[in-house]
This record gives C-alpha cells, sequence and structure tokens, in this order.
C-alpha cells in the first residue's frame, strides 16, 4: 500500500485533482442554474410540482444509462460527466432552495417592509440569511452524491478517481481498488464536514436573525 502511493503519488494527485475540479466545476454550475429555476418558479405551484418530478424522474435514472445516454449527443469527456452530474443534482438544489424561502414566515417580509426595506435589501439581508441552512443542507447533499456519482465519470473518459478504481478492478489489483475506496471515501467526507461547518453557522446566524425579529414584532 504504502510502496504503491510513494511510487505512483504524482499521477494519483492529478486523478485526486480532476476529480475535485469535475465535483466543483458540476456542483457550481448546478448551484447556478438552480438558483435561475427556483427564482422563475418560486410562485408558481403547478410549474414548481412539474419541474421537481421532471427532475427527480431523471435522478432515478441509473448513472450509467444517463452517462450512456449522453454519450451520442455529446460524446465522451467531461462536458458529459458534467452534463450528467448537473441534471442529478437539479432535484436536491431546487428543492432546498425553494423550501428555504417557504419556511420564512410572511411575518418576517411584512417587519422587513414596515422597516423601509426594499424588495432587493429584504432579500439580501433577510430573507437569505433566513433560508441559507436549508440551501446548504440540499447543497451538502448534492455536493456528496456529486463526488460519489463522478467516480462513474471515469467510464466517459473524464478522468477523476475512477480511474484508479476501475484500473484496479479490470487488473484485480486489490492495492489499487483499495487506494480508490479510501481516497474516494475520504475525499466525500471532507467535503461533508466543510459544508456541515458552513450549514451549522449559517443556522446559528438565522437563529439570530429569528431572534432580532421576535424582539422587533413585540
Amino acid at each position: 500500500m504504502i510502496s504503491f502511493i510513494s511510487i505512483y503519488y504524482q499521477r494519483v494527485l492529478n486523478m485526486l485533482l480532476e476529480h475535485f475540479l469535475l465535483v466543483f466545476l458540476s456542483v457550481l454550475i448546478s448551484f447556478l442554474l438552480a438558483i435561475g429555476i427556483s427564482a422563475l418558479i418560486r410562485k408558481r405551484k403547478k410549474i414548481t410540482a412539474a419541474v421537481l418530478i421532471l427532475f427527480i424522474a431523471i435522478y432515478c435514472i441509473p448513472s450509467l444509462a444517463l452517462f450512456s445516454f449522453l454519450i451520442p449527443l455529446l460524446g465522451l469527456g467531461k462536458v458529459t460527466a458534467v452534463t450528467a452530474l448537473i441534471l442529478y443534482n437539479q432535484a436536491y438544489l431546487i428543492r432546498s432552495i425553494l423550501s428555504g424561502f417557504d419556511s420564512i414566515s410572511p411575518s418576517v417580509r411584512e417587519i422587513s417592509h414596515s422597516m423601509g426595506l426594499g424588495r432587493f435589501y429584504s432579500l439580501w439581508y433577510v430573507e437569505i440569511p433566513l433560508a441559507l441552512p436549508l440551501i446548504l443542507n440540499g447543497l451538502k447533499v448534492a455536493t456528496v452524491s456529486t463526488s460519489g456519482i463522478a467516480v462513474i465519470a471515469s467510464l466517459v473518459d473524464a478522468g477523476g478517481l475512477g480511474v484508479l478504481l476501475f484500473e484496479g478492478m479490470r487488473t484485480h489489483n486489490f492495492v489499487k481498488i483499495v487506494w480508490g475506496i479510501l481516497l474516494i471515501a475520504s475525499f466525500s467526507l471532507f467535503l461533508n464536514w466543510i459544508l456541515g461547518r458552513w450549514e451549522q453557522r449559517a443556522s446559528e446566524n438565522a437563529k439570530g436573525y429569528a431572534k432580532k425579529n421576535d424582539t422587533k414584532r413585540r
């Protein structure tokens, strides 16, 4: 185990970097897209339900099947992998963004407006801080899920840690398999820890905002 990583550490680091970039790019684009979609459908219940059903249905498609479906359209490589990961992430992200804003009491918006805050300032300084814990929870789940599904991306020539794992499986190399599993699991746990800390801090801030609003209401 140690001799393998000491010899091939540069190649393994390149795979880890590829995996990180694949996850980061997919989650970033997914999050921006989900914000846009959520803003468009937020006040339209029927459209919201239809959009969520669509993305939940996409999420239920096995990853290999979705990658295989996209190959004739986009070819092999990172574009196919990122597109598939973006599609998978929308179900988590849109639902968490909508749930975050739906959790805000209408009285909170009334108080912010009564204080003279415009729509933008009310959204930025009041609504987003209150909705952020639920939004970050969805982002955490989507990120960890993306890290796992990105392993399959190596099968469509997109690189990442999946290359190490599947090389080990093809050649019956136990050391490569173990290192692949350890690195993928460690990377996912690290992402979960980082985003979990961020979510916890946002939750503490949201409680502070809620207390301030209760005081002003009284």
